[in-house]
């Protein structure tokens, strides 16, 4: 399925439903869902995205995931087995992650908080330095572990994995991921 122009157009302003269970080890934390994701109802849905591509190289899927089409119950079976959650700072779907204010990041912290209280991972991981930072109030944040804890998770950042970050690689996304993964007690063999 590719979405049409005006179904993009129809998508802004939507939500994606998070990818939330009991037993998360590991959430993972976008700016907010594109209009491609806001049509499939798939976090990190457009083609040429890297997330998916990142995580089952960095061994935290047993399978390669094409959510394009929308994410199945399969992937997401799979995704919550693994003990990775998704989640966004801001919920609704723009065309651009610049679209989305200063205010709308820091009042998502307030959001993931109580996310992160009632799912209880080991590490949040949120994906892009600048949202980050913004949200955060961390101007000098760099990527990686960070000092403080969420709701008593590991706070972690890695890079944002959409095509416009070009220099990263899927390689030094997977290797970012992995480096969150392993903190939060995932096991990266490729036997799941």
């Amino acid at each position: 399925m590719r979405p049409t122009p005006a179904e993009l157009r129809a998508a802004r302003g939507r939500t994606v439903p998070d990818v939330l269970a009991p037993g998360l080890r590991l959430l993972i934390v976008g700016i907010n869902p594109g209009l491609w994701s806001g049509a499939t109802g798939a976090h990190f849905a457009r083609p040429g995205n890297r997330f998916y591509p990142a995580l089952y190289a960095a061994g935290i899927t047993g399978h390669p995931i094409d959510a394009s089409a929308g994410l199945s119950e399969a992937d997401r079976a799979h995704l919550l087995a693994r003990g990775v959650g998704i989640t966004n700072l801001h919920p609704h779907a723009t065309a651009r992650a610049d679209e989305v204010t200063p205010a709308q990041l820091r009042d998502g912290v307030a959001r993931l908080e109580r996310l992160v209280a009632a799912c209880r991972p080991r590490v949040v991981a949120v994906a892009g330095i600048t949202a980050y930072r913004t949200a955060f109030g961390r101007s000098r944040a760099t990527a990686g572990r960070q000092p403080e804890r969420l709701a008593g998770a590991e706070l972690w950042v890695v890079p944002n994995p959409s095509g416009l970050n070009a220099h990263e690689t899927v390689a030094s996304l997977a290797a970012a991921f992995a480096d969150a993964a392993v903190a939060a007690g995932i096991d990266l063999g490729r036997n799941h």
